[in-house]
C-alpha cells in the first residue's frame, strides 16, 4: 500500500525526523489557509498523487508551457493561483503513463534555503533477506538515470535485520554522502531513525529524494515516498486508514474486498488462477502461444462460489478481455466447488467471450462433469499447454 507525501512525512515526524512545515489541502480555500499558517515568504505547492516525477509532469488541461505538479510560490496569491491550476486537473508524469492521474489534494509546505541535495532510500533486498540502505550524492535527480549513467555515485549498505542497525551503518551512510563534522553526526542519527521507521512500520520501501542540507547546516526530508507490506497492515490500523482508493485501479480495489489478488495488464486474455506461481506460469504460456494476458488474478487457496463469481465479474469489466482461461489446481480447493462457481458466474454475467477451463486435483472428475452438464459453451482442457492453445484459438476464431 502507498501513501501520499504528506502522510509519509507525518509518520517520519513521529520518529523524530525533521521535515519542513506543511499542511494538506483538498480545496483552493484550504490551500490558501495552509499557506497562511506558514511563515513564508516562499511556499511550495505540491500535487499529491501516487506517482513520481511530479515536478517534471504536465497537466492535460493546461497549456504545454504551464508549470508541473511541484511549484514555488512567492505569495499567498500565487499559492491560490497554483491551487486553482492543479486541483481537479490531470497530471501526466513518467510514472503515470499517458492517462495521468487526477489531482484531488495538495500539500503546501514552507520554502527551504537549499545548500545541497542527496538521495537516501531503504528497501527490502529479496536476494539476501536483508534491508538495503541506498545513498547517493545525486539527490533531486531520477535515481534510475544516476544508476544507468553514473553507478559509481550510488552506495548500498545492507543491514541484517537479526542484528539490527549498528553505528558503522550510520557512518557508512554519512561517508557515502560526503558529510563531515556536525552534518556527519546528524546523518548518522537520521539513518538510525529511518531504519527504526522502516522496520517498525513494516515498510517495503522508504525513499527520500531529496534529502537536503540547508543553509544553516540542517538535514531536512524535502520529499519522501513510502510503501507498506499489505500483509502486515493489520498491525497498523492507523496506516491502513491512510489508504486513498481514488489513487488505485477501481478493479483492484474491488478485488481486494473479496481477498483476490488482481493486477490489470495490457493483453486480451483474462486469467483466473489459484496460486501466484501457477498464475505466473499461466501468463507465460499464454504469451508463448502468441497472445497476451489481460490480468493477473489469484483467487487463493480457499475460493468460494461467491469469490469465483466476483473474479469473473472483475475480469469482464475490462473491455479488452476477449477470452478467459481458468487454470485451477485443486488441493485445498475442490474442483467441483470451483466448477459450480464457474457455471454460476458464467450464467450471472451472461458470458459472451470464449471460456477455457483446466481443472486438476481434488474432485476433478466431479468438476469436469459439472462443466460438461452445464449447457454452457465451456471448453475443457487436459493440461496447461492444451488450455493455452485452446483459448488462443478460440479468441482468434471469435475475432
Amino acid at each position: 500500500m502507498n501513501v501520499h507525501e504528506y502522510q509519509a512525512k507525518e509518520l517520519l515526524k513521529e520518529h523524530g525526523i525533521a521535515v519542513p512545515d506543511g499542511h494538506a489541502a483538498l480545496t483552493v480555500e484550504e490551500a490558501v489557509a495552509a499557506a497562511k499558517k506558514l511563515p513564508g515568504p516562499l511556499y511550495v505547492v505540491k500535487a499529491q498523487i501516487h506517482a513520481g516525477g511530479r515536478g517534471k509532469g504536465k497537466f492535460k488541461e493546461l497549456p504545454e508551457d504551464a508549470k508541473g505538479g511541484v511549484r514555488l510560490a512567492k505569495s499567498i496569491e500565487a499559492v491560490e493561483a497554483d491551487a486553482k491550476d492543479m486541483l481537479g486537473n490531470t497530471l501526466v508524469t513518467i510514472q503515470t503513463g499517458e492517462e495521468g492521474k487526477q489531482v484531488n489534494r495538495l500539500y503546501v509546505t514552507d520554502g527551504v534555503d537549499i545548500e545541497s541535495e542527496y538521495y537516501l532510500a531503504m528497501l527490502v533486498d529479496r536476494a539476501s533477506g536483508e534491508v538495503a540502505m541506498v545513498a547517493s550524492t545525486e539527490g533531486g535527480m531520477d535515481i534510475e538515470d544516476v544508476a544507468h549513467n553514473t553507478p559509481e555515485k550510488i552506495t548500498t549498505i545492507t543491514i541484517d535485520p537479526a542484528q539490527g542497525f549498528m553505528p558503522h551503518h550510520g557512518r557508512s551512510v554519512a561517508f557515502a554522502l560526503g558529510l563531515s563534522g556536525a552534518l556527519n553526526k546528524a546523518c548518522q542519527k537520521l539513518a538510525k531513525q529511518l531504519y527504526s521507521a522502516f522496520t517498525s512500520l513494516d515498510c517495503e520501501m522508504l525513499e527520500i529524494n531529496p534529502l537536503v542540507e540547508t543553509k544553516d547546516e540542517q538535514l531536512l526530508v524535502l520529499d519522501t515516498k513510502m510503501s507498506f507490506d499489505g500483509n502486515a497492515l493489520y498491525r497498523h490500523p492507523a496506516i491502513e486508514e491512510m489508504r486513498d482508493e481514488t489513487e488505485e485501479d477501481p478493479a483492484e480495489v474491488e478485488a481486494s474486498e473479496y481477498d483476490l489478488a488482481y493486477i490489470k495488464l495490457d493483453g486480451n486474455i483474462g486469467c483466473m488462477v489459484n496460486g501466484a506461481g501457477l498464475a505466473m506460469a499461466t501468463m507465460d504460456i499464454i504469451k508463448l502461444n502468441g497472445a497476451f494476458p489481460a490480468n493477473f488474478l489469484d483467487v487463493g487457496g480457499g475460493a468460494t462460489k461467491e469469490k469465483v463469481t466476483a473474479a469473473f465479474k472483475i475480469i469482464l469489466k475490462d473491455p479488452a478481455v476477449e477470452g478467459i482461461l481458468v487454470n485451477i489446481f485443486g488441493g485445498i480447493m475442490k474442483c467441483d466447488i470451483i466448477a459450480d462457481g464457474i457455471v454460476a458466474a458464467a450464467k450471472e454475467v451472461n458470458l459472451s467471450v470464449p471460456l477455457v477451463v483446466r481443472l486438476e486435483g481434488t474432485n476433478v472428475a466431479k468438476g469436469k462433469e459439472i462443466l460438461n452438464n452445464s449447457g454452457l459453451p465451456i471448453v475443457s482442457a487436459d493440461d496447461l499447454g492444451d488450455a493455452a492453445k485452446k483459448i488462443v484459438a478460440e479468441v482468434k476464431q471469435a475475432a
